[in-house]
């Protein structure tokens, strides 16, 4: 079922993140990597109990949504570094959906942001379809 884009590297993307004009401003880098889970997202959000295993997961997105996401978040306070990655296509269990790298000067301004960034664009930017076993 996979066909994963290439997955990018945290390590490079932290090397990176340091490198750019925006690293003397920060404090901390906080990093998010989702993946596709066999646990239904009915049953973990929502408590439903009859749910059947994930196999898998249908997922796209739309990157002007995604793009237009980051610039209200660069908006929010103590926020200089955002890089964001997702996947699409077929997906199989503990594929990686999505890699998001944020930088910020303290600590609740950064996870207040990741909180934000991730809440958005999963919400408003991705189409997510799980693939269930028969």
């Amino acid at each position: 079922m996979s066909n994963c884009k290439n997955i990018p590297s945290m390590d490079a993307w932290l090397a990176e993140a340091k490198q750019h004009e925006s690293a003397p401003k920060i404090g901390m880098y906080l990093t998010h990597n989702g993946i596709v889970r066999q646990t239904a997202k009915a049953q973990v959000r929502y408590g439903e109990k009859n749910t059947k295993p994930v196999m898998g997961m249908v997922f796209s997105y739309d990157q002007n949504l995604v793009d237009q996401v980051i610039a209200d978040t660069y908006k929010m306070d103590g926020v200089f570094y955002i890089k964001v990655w997702l996947n699409s296509g077929e997906l199989n269990v503990g594929d990686d959906i999505m890699y998001v790298l944020i930088g910020g000067d303290i600590r609740p301004h950064v996870v207040d942001a990741l909180q934000y960034l991730v809440g958005r664009i999963k919400n408003e930017c991705v189409v997510e379809t799980e693939v269930t076993a028969m």
